[in-house]
């Protein structure tokens, strides 16, 4: 009896484990989790919220995403840092927000 129990156990923290390493998709309404990942982009970006990035920071993360020549790099009320940058030799508004996710508009 005891094995049978250690076993269910087992059984369920595996479950367990495996449901709490994924990440879930954005959502229709942008409720997107705090996650940045370099290889995929937030389909919802810029995404509103309380942005942790140093304005250092984000001009670095704004740089290695290929935009040159940033001017005016500000955060503004909704937590996303806005700028004009130069991109493929065109002048463009570029943001990132909280997540890291670098969008022009």
């Amino acid at each position: 009896m005891k094995k049978i129990i250690l076993a269910a156990a087992i059984v369920a923290a595996s479950a367990f484990g495996a449901s709490a390493q994924t990440t879930p998709a954005p959502s229709a309404d942008g409720n997107t989790p705090a996650v940045a990942t370099p290889d995929t982009a937030n389909p919802t970006a810029p995404v509103e919220g309380a942005n942790s990035f140093t304005e250092a920071q984000a001009k670095e993360r704004i740089e290695a995403a290929g935009y040159t020549g940033l001017d005016g790099l500000m955060l503004d009320d909704k937590g996303i840092w806005q700028a004009k940058a130069m991109k493929d030799g065109k002048s463009v508004a570029v943001s990132m927000d909280y997540q890291g996710n670098v969008v022009a508009k």
